[in-house]
């Protein structure tokens, strides 16, 4: 592989249609190579009963230690409720300069908010939190433009106002 690459392992079930969409989009922005794997491990290790939720911290160093390659950056993909302890819930999280990190699709459909479904949506929303993730292990902080890939989100309603792309500043950064 080569130090560009980008892998996405799916833990849990996707459509294969689902995830060929969210490559072309993170390939798209990234203009590299994008891989997808599967990947296994035991969820229930990682779910904390008082909350309900999966610690996304210590998720995010499983899939540091035992999927992501020396050569490329990686994403684990999961459908679970993610929390770290100073928020409520994550939709993910990365290692900043790091190698990997993990994003969900828990929070991110329409139906959880009591709205029609609205796959295209999902695919973009998706999309966008993966990007993000991966500007963090590219060394990208969160950004202050307001359509930037980099604004942060704590509400699925920041991720649809923002866009999938970097603004001029974060692709500078990128290009570096």
């Amino acid at each position: 592989m080569n130090p560009q690459d980008i892998t996405l392992i799916s833990f849990g079930y996707f459509d294969n249609n689902f995830l060929t969409k969210v490559v072309e989009n993170v390939r798209h922005q990234y203009t590299c190579n994008v891989f997808l794997r599967e990947g296994h491990f035991d969820l229930s290790d990682f779910y904390d009963a008082a909350r309900r939720q999966y610690d996304a911290n210590r998720i995010l160093l499983e899939v540091e230690k035992n999927f992501s390659a020396d050569t490329c950056k990686t994403i684990g993909l999961f459908n679970v409720d993610l929390f770290i302890p100073i928020f409520t819930y994550i939709f993910g999280q990365a290692y900043l300069g790091g190698r990997s990190g993990i994003a969900s699709l828990f929070r991110l459909s329409n139906e959880r908010y009591g709205i029609a479904a609205d796959n295209d949506l999902l695919i973009e929303r998706f999309s966008k939190e993966i990007i993000h993730e991966l500007g963090h292990n590219y060394n990208l902080i969160h950004c202050h433009v307001p359509d930037c890939v980099m604004i942060s989100g704590s509400y699925v309603e920041d991720i649809d106002q923002k866009t999938a792309s970097f603004c001029a500043s974060c692709r500078s950064k990128l290009m570096m």
